[in-house]
């Protein structure tokens, strides 16, 4: 909706029902932000009731996000197919088994079955990330989205507060638990009040009548298989490293080569298929290339904080803080909080002054919190400042980068699009947990009069300095697209 003011401006206005849907969809990324975060204060705990090391308890995050990348796109796909409201059912479906399942695991295999169910939950962001580009007109996209952004936030405070208390006191499977009543209900409340979100009309059709639009409804099975090989043989391969396991390189060395072969294999499928999951015409774009490299960098930072900062804190002395799970949710709280008020600001600071000062901001910003982290974590009043500085340019850089992304991808492959964004974030999202853990493993060392081993200061300043050096990156990277791109103003364009 539109109004001419006195000045002969153009503005739009958000409707009513675009309203509604952002709530409905803010509230399912809360339930999944949640859902994540409760679990982060249990990862020491599930090290030892599992009896895993360090190095494979990043598979418990690492697994989930695998199964998100993998099922983005695809979900993506299917949306545009059989339309959003549909999908967005389905796939809530298959996440309510998942939580509902995950209390009554009993060792570290049924964890990773369980996290692979949840994963196929992460799948249902480029489809609200859809909607809101459907129902908010093109100058208010920033503020739709950093609002759910802030949601994601929300969920992660609500999830660090309420995961400590029920860890602590009734055990990490009481954090499963408290979900199920909340996905069910919002099973209901989509099913009733969410009415749009039909398939897009070139899809209904198509192998009906062109005889060149036969066969782009089919879902990309080879790409995803191919992608899931490779990205999971890389990571095995880490892990293998991170329990100093060099005592079989020929199986390390057949990884790398299984990984390397379906990575070149995956791209020989996706040049060649009809509905790729990877679209590299639309990767390639000039915007869009370096906008998905620095949210890569944004998941990859985000989870190695939520792998790391638990077991510093909860490590004894001296190697760590000797606090307990209620202590953990504390210390990471500021980096919630921040992210809460910097999301829908973020939104609103890029409506009116585009994507680009934002971006690099948000970068530097970034990259200040990483090397503080790094230079300055021996308290937990410092760890917490530190966070709340990261939070603060990943927020920008996350909301500033999205939205140079849905302005600028055509409107017939939003969907793709989407799902690729999606899909290249949660693989960072994976490798963060897994580098932390790498790291956290090879450097190690025993208590006198305390069972097991434990992290060395040396493991969290590799952590940190690795995170600056990657965030220095995404710096550069924001750089080159203010040069490629002098005037863009993506909120007017």
């Amino acid at each position: 909706m539109t109004t001419k003011s006195s000045d002969g401006n153009i503005h739009e206005k958000i409707s009513s029902t675009a309203w509604k849907t952002l709530a409905i969809l803010s509230l399912i990324a809360t339930m999944v932000m949640y859902a994540e975060t409760m679990l982060v204060p249990a990862i020491p705990d599930l090290i030892k009731d599992f009896h895993i090391s360090y190095g494979m308890s990043s598979w418990i995050l690492t697994t989930y996000l695998i199964t998100g990348a993998i099922m983005t796109p695809i979900t993506g796909r299917l949306s545009d197919i059989y339309g959003q409201k549909k999908m967005l059912l389905i796939i809530m479906c298959i996440y309510a088994v998942g939580v509902s399942i995950g209390g009554f695991v009993t060792d570290f295999y049924q964890m990773i079955g369980v996290r692979v169910i949840q994963g196929i939950g992460m799948s249902m962001f480029p489809i609200a990330f859809g909607l809101i580009r459907e129902q908010f007109p093109r100058s208010k996209l920033a503020i739709g989205q950093g609002i759910i952004s802030s949601m994601f936030a929300t969920g992660a405070v609500i999830g660090l507060v309420a995961g400590g208390h029920l860890i602590q006191n009734f055990g990490w499977q009481a954090t499963f638990f408290s979900i199920i009543p909340i996905v069910i209900a919002l099973i209901v409340i989509i099913w009733r009040f969410i009415h749009f979100g039909e398939p897009h009309p070139q899809w209904k059709d198509e192998t009906a009548i062109d005889g060149h639009n036969v066969g782009k409804n089919k879902i990309d099975v080879q790409g995803a298989i191919t992608l899931a090989v490779s990205v999971t043989s890389f990571l095995m391969a880490l892990t293998m490293v991170e329990n100093g396991d060099d005592s079989n390189p020929l199986a390390m060395s057949g990884l790398v080569a299984i990984g390397v072969g379906s990575l070149l294999l995956f791209a020989i499928i996706e040049k060649r298929s009809s509905s790729p999951l990877v679209n590299f015409k639309v990767l390639a774009h000039r915007a869009i290339l370096p906008s998905n490299i620095m949210i890569m960098i944004v998941g990859l930072s985000m989870f190695m904080v939520f792998q790391t900062i638990p077991v510093l804190v909860r490590s004894p002395l001296p190697l760590g803080f000797g606090e307990n799970p209620t202590m953990t949710s504390n210390v990471q709280l500021p980096f919630a909080l921040v992210l809460l008020i910097f999301g829908p600001t973020s939104g609103f600071i890029i409506s009116k002054l585009g994507s680009i000062k934002p971006i690099i901001a948000g970068s530097v910003i970034s990259t200040i919190g990483f090397a503080s982290l790094f230079v300055y974590h021996s308290t937990e009043l410092m760890v917490s400042l530190n966070l709340a500085i990261l939070s603060t340019g990943l927020s920008l850089t996350n909301v500033g980068a999205m939205n140079v992304i849905m302005l600028t991808t055509p409107k017939r492959n939003v969907g793709v699009s989407l799902g690729m964004s999606t899909l290249i974030r949660i693989i960072g999202a994976s490798i963060g947990p897994a580098m932390a853990g790498m790291y956290m493993q090879t450097h190690k060392t025993s208590i006198p009069g305390i069972v097991g081993t434990f992290p060395t200061p040396d493991s969290y300043n590799l952590i940190f300095i690795t995170a600056t050096l990657i965030s220095i990156v995404s710096i550069g990277l924001a750089l080159v697209l203010r040069r490629q791109i002098p005037k863009i103003q993506m909120h007017h364009s």
